[in-house]
C-alpha cells in the first residue's frame, strides 16, 4: 500500500531509532495532562467553576477514546506516518483556536479548540506508533510500548513548569491566556515533526527484528494466533480489560487533572499552606511519577506478566486511595507519596495495556484494538474528573473546607479499583473460535510463537 510503503524501512535501519520517534510526539501531546496549570488562571479570568475548567481537559480525553477507536483501523492501513501527521496538525491547531477563544473571551472556543479538535490529536497521536513498536519489539513489547508511552506521562513535566513560566510572562488574565496557548501551538507543531519524518515499519513482519522473539519469557496468556478487531469485541476478554483500564484511569486522572487546586485545599487550613509555585512543582512532581511508572512497570510486566502487574496497580492504588484518605492531610511528604504511586500505577497501566492485548489477540490489528479499547479512557476522562469536581464543588457549597472536600471522591476511587481487580482476575485466553485462520484469506502471518505458560 503506497501510504505504508513509503515509510517501510530500509536494509540495516535500526529498531532503536523508532522509540525517539514516538517520543516526539507523545511528548508533546503528553502537555494534556499539566491542563490543572489552566485551571486558576481559566476560574478568575472568565469567572468559572471548578468543573466548568475542567471541560476542555474532560472533552480532550473523550475525543482522544473516540478519536482512536474510531480511526485505529486507518492508523492500520495508512501507516504511523500518516497518523502522526495528523495528530500534529489537529493538536498544534487545537490550541491556536484555543488561543483566539482565550482572547475573546469566548469560552466555547477554547472548548473545541483544545477539546474537541486538540483532543483528536491527542488520540490519533497516541496509537499511532503502538502496533508499530510491537512489530519491532516482540521480545519487549512492554518496554517498546513503555519508553514511547512513556514520554505522554512526562509532558506535562515539560509543559507545566513552562506554562506556568509563560503565564507569569503574558499574564494570568484572558489576554495572557492566548498568548501562552499561540506560544505552545506553534512549538509543538515544530517538536513534533522530527518524529514524522523518522519513523519507519518493519519490512518483513514475519521475521521480528532483534531476532530475540524466542527468548521472551513464558506466559500463559500469550497467543501466537491472530484475532481481528471485529472478534476482539466479540470476546469477554476485551471487555474484561476495558473495565481494568477504566477503574485505573479514573482513579488516577482524578488526582492528575485536579492536582495544583487538590493539594493547595488539602493544606490551607495547615501551618505551612502551599503557594501557586508548590502547587505547579506538585503537578511536575506527578508528571514525573507517572512517565516513570510507564517505562518501570512496563517492562516489569515483560518479567512478571501484564496480569501480575495489574494486580499490583489496582490492589495497591486502592491501598494508597486509603492512606490519603485517613491520613493524607497529616504530612505533605506522605499526601506526596501516595500521589505519585497511583500516578505510576496510573501510567504504567497505559503502557502496559498494549502489551497486554498484544498477548491476548496477536499482532494483527493490535492497533485498532487498541484504539477501540480507549473508549475505556474516554469514559473515565469523564468520571474521574467529575467525581472529584463535583464533590468538591458541593463540599465548598456546605462550607467545608481541607481534606473533608475529597474524602468521598477517595472512597468512591477505592470501589472502582476494587472492581477493577476482579475483572483482572477474570481475564483468561482467548478461546480458538475468535481466532483467524492461519494464512488465510490475505491474513498477515501469524506472529513468531512464544513458548511456555504460566502467568
Amino acid at each position: 500500500m503506497p501510504a505504508r510503503s513509503g515509510v517501510v524501512a530500509p536494509p540495516g535501519w535500526s529498531r532503536w531509532l523508532v522509540p525517539p520517534a514516538a517520543l516526539s510526539i507523545h511528548l508533546a501531546i503528553g502537555q494534556a495532562y499539566a491542563w490543572s496549570v489552566f485551571k486558576p488562571p481559566l476560574e478568575s479570568s472568565l469567572g468559572l467553576s471548578g468543573t466548568a475548567s475542567a471541560l476542555p481537559f474532560q472533552v480532550a480525553i473523550v475525543m482522544l477514546g473516540l478519536s482512536a477507536a474510531f480511526g485505529g483501523t486507518l492508523v492500520e492501513r495508512n501507516g504511523p506516518r500518516w497518523a502522526m501527521s495528523v495528530s500534529a496538525v489537529c493538536f498544534s491547531s487545537g490550541f491556536l483556536v484555543a488561543a483566539l477563544g482565550a482572547a475573546t473571551r469566548q469560552y466555547w472556543l477554547v472548548v473545541v479548540g483544545y477539546g474537541l479538535i486538540g483532543g483528536t490529536g491527542l488520540g490519533i497521536g497516541y496509537i499511532s506508533p503502538v502496533s508499530t513498536l510491537i512489530k519491532w519489539f516482540p521480545d519487549r513489547p512492554g518496554m517498546a510500548t513503555g519508553i514511547a508511552i512513556m514520554g505522554f506521562g512526562g509532558g506535562a513535566l515539560i509543559a507545566s513548569p513552562w506554562s506556568s513560566a509563560l503565564l507569569s510572562h503574558f499574564g494570568t488574565d484572558s489576554s495572557g491566556i492566548a498568548r501562552t496557548f499561540l506560544v505552545m501551538g506553534v512549538a509543538y507543531a515544530v517538536f513534533m515533526t522530527p518524529g514524522v519524518l523518522l519513523v519507519r515499519v518493519p519490512p518483513d513482519a514475519r521475521r521480528p527484528p532483534g531476532g530475540a522473539a524466542d527468548r521472551a519469557p513464558s506466559r500463559e496468556l500469550v497467543t501466537s494466533a491472530q484475532v481481528s478487531a471485529r472478534n476482539a469485541l466479540r470476546t469477554p476478554q476485551f471487555w474484561c480489560l476495558w473495565v481494568v483500564l477504566c477503574a485505573n484511569v479514573t482513579a488516577g486522572i482524578g488526582i492528575l487533572e485536579k492536582a495544583a487546586p487538590m493539594i493547595t485545599d488539602f493544606f490551607a487550613d495547615s501551618s505551612s499552606p502551599v503557594g501557586a509555585a508548590a502547587a505547579a512543582g506538585f503537578v511536575g512532581v506527578l508528571s514525573l511519577a507517572n512517565m516513570l511508572g510507564r517505562i518501570v512497570w512496563s517492562s516489569a510486566s515483560d518479567i512478571t506478566g501484564r496480569k501480575n502487574v495489574y494486580r499490583l496497580y489496582l490492589g495497591a492504588g486502592a491501598l494508597m486511595y486509603l492512606v490519603i484518605a485517613l491520613a493524607g492531610s497529616s504530612s505533605k511528604p506522605l499526601f506526596i507519596a501516595c500521589a505519585g504511586v497511583v500516578l505510576s500505577f496510573y501510567g504504567g497501566g497505559f503502557a502496559t495495556v498494549p502489551a497486554y492485548l498484544r498477548d491476548l489477540f496477536g499482532t494483527y490489528q493490535v492497533g485498532a484494538i487498541h484504539g477501540r479499547l480507549l473508549t475505556a479512557w474516554s469514559t473515565a476522562g469523564i468520571l474521574g474528573p467529575l467525581i472529584v469536581n463535583s464533590v468538591a464543588d458541593a463540599g465548598k457549597s456546605a462550607g467545608r473546607t481541607g481534606p473533608g472536600l475529597y474524602t468521598t471522591s477517595f472512597l468512591v476511587m477505592i470501589g472502582l479499583l476494587a472492581v477493577g481487580f476482579a475483572a483482572n482476575e477474570l481475564v483468561r485466553p482467548v478461546h480458538p473460535r475468535h481466532h483467524e485462520p492461519a494464512g488465510g484469506g490475505g491474513r498477515p502471518p501469524a506472529a513468531v510463537p512464544e513458548k511456555g505458560a504460566g502467568l
